[in-house]
């Protein structure tokens, strides 16, 4: 098992905030068997926390708390520290998170004199989270000091207030009532209070809430929301076949194990524009006499005249050669180059020849023969239907899909951080 390069964390700002991401990983797993290291969409899955924690900007340190030497040697190959194996009384069945994070935090007390201001809790079992998620966390509980911490949470699936439990007398009573609204679980979804369910995605706390208050949340808990596509449980097969399923092939923008992503160009050069699945929404009309027609977004064009008028030069690299792709180019005023079964080699002539540095460039592709050029360039964007293979090694998913305003989209951002 060979894991990606993390990239090197950019330097502490003077007076930031020491924040330590850890992440709990016992080696016992009864519903299934060894899952942290199990393989999830070809990473183990214990990876995929990790990956959140190096690749978050708030985060200045990622511990692994293991009793397990083969989950801590994973661990460290997939760049997270493990600087000590917990003791076996504290990854049983039953234990709770507190008595492990307090011992992890003594520990770096006394070993290292280290002790950090804000404690990030990244469960294994939630491997699907939205690359922004971990900062924004912490970002939440620096800005409202006076919060004990902060937690993800999902809107309900099922509302508590339609919920009821079993007496003994063997009828059934609600399991919550509602001040001035009678029988809530006869009352209509709309007026009953909305409720949330917590994730495993993230806990964000502050050091004191742990050290002082003795709790892994105190009283005072922000609500961090998350998109409840995001949420996974990993408790039986099933559950781990439909997550990794969503993983690959749902239209989620995820943290994903490897280098982190890049930002884009303070100055951008060249954008280079895959067609099909692009500029179209990868569909094909063909008449009785073989003659094709695609769709495209009229924003697309107004959004490249932007971008020439900055001085920002445009090109179009294609694997189809097709009069439509020449047409639509032309009307554009596109240089095109179609016919490409190689675009990175092709992409690093014209680079060469132009003397373009390769990080003011920027690609936007939509499928697997796009991905050998997103080393080649500063900042790598996928549209939102994207091929999961291209989604994963991209820096940026874009909300719109192919022919539905992506290239609109992508003149916007560069246009707007020119």
């Amino acid at each position: 098992m060979t894991a990606p390069l993390t990239g090197t964390r950019p330097l502490r700002k003077p007076g930031a905030a020491e924040v330590l991401a850890l992440i709990p990983a016992r080696g016992g797993s009864k519903g299934i068997p060894r899952k942290n290291i199990r393989m999830f969409a070809g990473h183990p899955l214990i990876a995929y926390s990790i990956a959140a924690g190096l690749q978050a900007e708030t985060v200045t340190r990622v511990v692994v708390s293991t009793d397990d030497e083969e989950i801590a040697a994973v661990a460290r190959e997939y760049g997270a520290e493990v600087p000590f194996l917990r003791p076996e009384h504290l990854a049983q069945d039953d234990t709770p998170d507190y008595p492990v994070f307090l011992h992890a935090l003594e520990w770096l007390a006394e070993h290292e004199d280290y002790h950090p201001d804000v404690v990030v809790q990244l469960r294994p079992t939630s491997p699907l989270r939205p690359r922004d998620l971990v900062d924004r966390g912490v970002r939440l509980l620096l800005q409202h000091p006076h919060a004990d911490s902060v937690r993800a949470v999902v809107p309900s699936g099922q509302n508590p207030y339609k919920m009821w439990r079993i007496r003994e007398d063997g009828l059934l009573a609600p399991l919550l009532t509602v001040e001035g609204l009678k029988e809530p679980y006869n009352a209509p979804r709309q007026r009953l209070p909305r409720t949330y369910w917590q994730t495993g995605h993230l806990d964000v706390m502050w050091t004191r809430t742990l050290l002082e208050k003795r709790s892994m949340t105190g009283e005072a808990i922000l609500p961090l929301l998350v998109d409840p596509r995001y949420t996974v449980d990993l408790d039986n097969e099933w559950d781990w076949e439909r997550a990794e399923w969503t993983a690959l092939r749902a239209d989620l923008d995820l943290v994903w194990p490897g280098r982190p992503a890049r930002r884009m160009p303070e100055r951008v050069a060249l954008v280079v524009l895959d067609f099909d699945g692009v500029f179209t929404d990868n569909r094909v009309w063909v008449d009785e006499t073989g003659r094709e027609a695609v769709v495209a977004h009229r924003g697309d064009g107004y959004g490249l005249e932007r971008l020439r008028k900055a001085g920002i030069r445009v090109v179009v690299l294609s694997k189809e050669k097709n009069p439509v792709v020449s047409a639509r180019c032309r009307k554009l005023g596109l240089p095109v180059w179609q016919g490409v079964e190689d675009k990175a080699t092709l992409l690093r002539r014209l680079l060469e020849e132009w003397r373009i540095p390769p990080d003011r460039a920027v690609y936007l592709g939509n499928d697997v023969n796009d991905v050998p050029c997103f080393p080649l360039v500063g900042w790598a964007v996928v549209v939102a239907d994207a091929h999961p293979q291209a989604k994963r090694a991209a820096d940026k998913v874009l909300r719109s899909r192919g022919g539905h305003g992506a290239i609109r989209e992508l003149a916007d951002l560069i246009l707007a951080g020119a």
